[in-house]
């Protein structure tokens, strides 16, 4: 059977797998009367509940006697290990563009990717039937974006559709039929190219993508570069350097189908295929024949830039919440982490019972700490440091920077250059985008975006977006001011009284509610002033015998202040810790006794003298 693979690259929330659902449905992946959930494709309960997809997934489906294996990519930057591995293993690329947000940062990195892999991407220029779509103006703004990033000529003469992924049809032209989506079938069919390959060769393929099963143990997604896969064949792991990691036999070969896996007893090259049979193999190594002796190329994975220090909880409640609190579990977990997310990296710290991980973001370390979260894990989480270099011709020490494009009402633009010309952002544009909203673009180092978004939306009154794109290292920035105000910390242990908080919410901003557990050194809130602040949070009103009626009900207290995951690792400081057990998120000095926390500080500020 022909073959062509093709993978969907776009920014975040262009309608990516909206899109795959509809093809999916057009191409008879489904019987009539299956139920399926929206965005099928997204079936990990983190993607759905945050709308975005984390991790890549491969489908297939049939048309006109030709196999079409399509894969569903990451748009975020922070998932951007996923993406570099996706592309290799396809012949094209649809690159899938809002019609009222135009190309984003998201899309031109996915975009460089693909342009760097020598793809020719069909361009879908999707969501024509917004109210704000301006499908022209967008579709100019994508040929200058294959320009800036270098296109060759053949790469420019790109194909383009308009689209509406959610009523599943696209078309050649603004006003064609706007029936189904078989002219996008039919384009795909006459312009990716069939895969190159020798089938004639011994079997070779990368692996691309690793995920655990509880039946068959560790399975490898890739693309067989050469040769015929068969059912129980030998074969062997090669690492990058060719070293020899394991040999083994494929207990099973899986194609893809629809949405499901199916079992065949020989896989051919050039078809994306999923193995089981091997217990070290992982990213990026070759798995071949054993006559095979030097690796298949891979991909190099960009470095990551930002590190957090995972701790067990030796809080007061540590242990009371959770059913994973123990160092070693926490450690295990995080190196079975490594094995199928290349873009991260653990090791062990110098602090007992902690671990160093470093990621390509803050989004990226978030969801690994939401998912240990829900699997019953317990854990403190220190505040997101950057990871520095030094330069070594010039002996520099260099920091990651990000390129922030942000779009905001024209009125709020001025607070938010502002902002940003605190945190060392520096405005590289600023023109209008329609609708009396402003696009501006920043250079900026990562550690000035830590803890901003909140910051920006409560600006902006939450209608500004903003989308950040790892830009390289550059020259260290100097200090950049943190958070000004102080911290509300609890001097005693127990729960949190109603007439406590009343009086305490006049000295700042509160975190929790009447009846809260609380400890010494728990963080109840945000001071109005820049110190810290030792208060009570558990103190009774005292009683006496005189009652004035109606008096004890007047205590309104104001709804305490909510913060989600990423958040709370935005908001500490470096003397601060995030608790994070499965049914709460707390923050916590890290030394909670208060003659322990002045002694560090004071040691803090003679070293810094």
């Amino acid at each position: 059977m022909e073959l062509r693979n093709v993978a969907i690259i776009a920014h975040v929330d262009h309608g990516k797998t909206t899109l795959v659902d509809n093809l999916l449905k057009q191409a008879g992946a489904f019987r009539a009367n299956q139920n399926v959930a929206e965005r099928a494709m997204d079936r990990n309960d983190l993607e759905r509940e945050r709308g975005i997809t984390i991790l890549a997934k491969s489908t297939a489906v049939e048309w006109k006697g030709v196999k079409i294996n399509i894969v569903d990519t990451p748009g975020h930057a922070d998932f951007g290990g996923e993406v570099e591995r996706i592309l290799s293993m396809v012949d094209g690329a649809i690159v899938l563009c809002d019609a009222a947000e135009g190309p984003l940062p998201q899309t031109k990195f996915v975009l460089t990717k693909a342009l760097a892999r020598g793809l020719k991407p069909i361009v879908v220029i999707n969501k024509v039937d917004r109210q704000d779509a301006r499908a022209d103006e967008v579709l100019n703004e994508v040929f200058d974006l294959f320009a800036a990033l270098g296109a060759s000529d053949e790469q420019l003469d790109f194909h383009t559709m308009f689209a509406s992924g959610r009523q599943g049809w696209a078309d050649l032209t603004m006003d064609g039929p706007r029936k189904d989506l078989s002219p996008m079938f039919d384009l795909i069919l006459s312009h990716v190219p069939a895969p190159t390959v020798n089938r004639e060769a011994p079997f070779a393929m990368n692996a691309t993508i690793l995920e655990a099963d509880s039946f068959l143990g560790r399975i490898l997604t890739g693309r067989i570069e050469q040769g015929t896969a068969k059912v129980n064949m030998p074969v062997r792991v090669l690492r990058q350097d060719g070293t020899v990691v394991e040999t083994g036999r494929l207990t099973k070969l899986m194609t893809f189908s629809g949405l499901d896996r199916v079992p065949v007893d020989e896989v051919q090259a050039g078809d994306i295929c999923a193995i089981a049979g091997l217990s070290d193999a992982t990213i990026p190594d070759t798995i071949a024949s054993p006559e095979v002796a030097e690796p298949l190329p891979a991909i190099p994975i960009d470095p990551p830039t930002l590190t957090m220090t995972f701790r067990i909880n030796d809080g007061p409640l540590g242990g009371r919440e959770g059913k994973k609190v123990t160092s070693r579990q926490i450690r295990d977990r995080l190196y079975k982490e490594t094995e199928g997310n290349v873009a991260i990296r653990v090791k062990d710290s110098e602090e007992a019972d902690s671990f160093e991980v470093a990621g390509r973001g803050e989004l990226q370390l978030g969801v690994l700490i939401e998912t240990m979260r829900r699997e019953g894990f317990e854990l403190t989480i220190g505040r997101p440091r950057v990871l520095t270099q030094v330069n070594p011709e010039t002996g520099e020490r260099e920091e990651p920077f990000e390129e922030a494009v942000i779009d905001v009402d024209e009125e709020f633009s001025g607070v938010v250059v502002e902002k940003m010309s605190l945190r060392k952002g520096m405005m590289q544009d600023m023109r209008p985008s329609g609708g009396g909203k402003v696009r501006l673009t920043f250079h900026i180092p990562s550690r000035g975006l830590i803890g901003y978004h909140g910051e920006f939306l409560t600006d902006t009154r939450g209608t500004g977006m903003m989308n950040r794109l790892f830009l390289g290292y550059q020259p260290w920035a100097g200090p950049i001011e943190g958070r000004v105000k102080g911290s509300l910390i609890s001097n005693s242990d127990g729960e949190a009284v109603q007439y406590a908080l009343f009086s305490l919410q006049e000295r700042g901003t509160l975190f929790v509610d009447p009846g809260a557990k609380v400890y010494t050194g728990l963080i109840l809130g945000e001071h109005s002033r820049e110190n810290d602040l030792d208060v009570n949070p558990i103190k009774e009103k005292k009683l006496t015998n005189v009652r004035a009626s109606g008096k004890d009900e007047a205590l309104l207290l104001t709804p305490p202040r909510r913060m989600s995951l990423e958040q709370a690792i935005a908001y500490i400081e470096d003397d601060e810790l995030v608790e994070v057990t499965p049914s709460a998120i707390r923050l916590r000095k890290r030394y909670l006794d208060p003659h322990e926390r002045k002694k560090h500080a004071r040691r803090a500020e003679s070293e810094a003298a």
